[in-house]
């Protein structure tokens, strides 16, 4: 009997603790959202360039290691639009495909520049299939930049002008910031493309 009532108060004890361990881990998550997510009508202080301002030249470095060029004027010739990701940020994991497609729709180039550690970027990159869209880190732009908030999306004009940048994670927030693109021109109708065949 007293064996019995060691071993329930011992496994109760380790209930408990196994608890208390779950709520703090789950307390440490809330306060990591609360964080990631304004809460509504609350707009947050943006620091670093804003709108109107030139992003300079920055060579930034791909997740192979490679070099690549952010700001200043566009090698394409087209609208740039960065977006700034963590990969402990899963707003940014569901914005990005979002972004991507509007982006595409608008013919502009799309950069992620990731923060935080490259190695765990990598295996972001790699799970959201980014496909040709560039991976960047530098702490030459972040400093310029300084987002305090993720996903935070900048667009840049073809000379590399801030057209606008803001905190954008609902498709909303995404759209009004794409829509400071111009739209791509569809390529003209042909005479033979318009007659119908009889």
């Amino acid at each position: 009997m007293l064996t019995a009532l060691t071993v329930s108060t011992i496994l109760l004890t380790v209930c408990a603790l196994g608890l208390a361990a779950a709520v703090f881990v789950l307390a440490r998550q809330i306060g990591v959202l609360h964080e990631r997510l304004a809460p509504a009508g609350v707009q947050p202080v943006l620091s670093g360039l804003r709108a109107g301002q030139a992003l300079p030249r920055l060579t930034t470095r791909r997740q192979d290691g490679t070099s690549f060029l952010v700001g200043g004027a566009s090698v394409s010739g087209r609208y740039t639009v960065l977006m700034f990701v963590s990969a402990d940020c899963p707003v940014c994991k569901r914005a990005f495909p979002i972004v991507r497609t509007l982006a595409a729709e608008r013919g502009a180039d799309l950069v992620l520049a990731g923060e935080g550690d490259v190695a765990a970027l990598m295996a972001m990159a790699q799970r959201t299939d980014p496909g040709s869209v560039p991976l960047v880190t530098s702490v030459e732009l972040l400093l310029l930049m300084q987002p305090d908030r993720l996903p935070t999306l900048v667009v840049l004009d073809p000379q590399g002008t801030i057209l606008a940048r803001d905190v954008a994670g609902t498709r909303a927030e995404i759209e009004t910031l794409i829509a400071t693109l111009p739209h791509v021109a569809e390529p003209a109708r042909t005479e033979e493309t318009l007659h119908v065949a009889v």
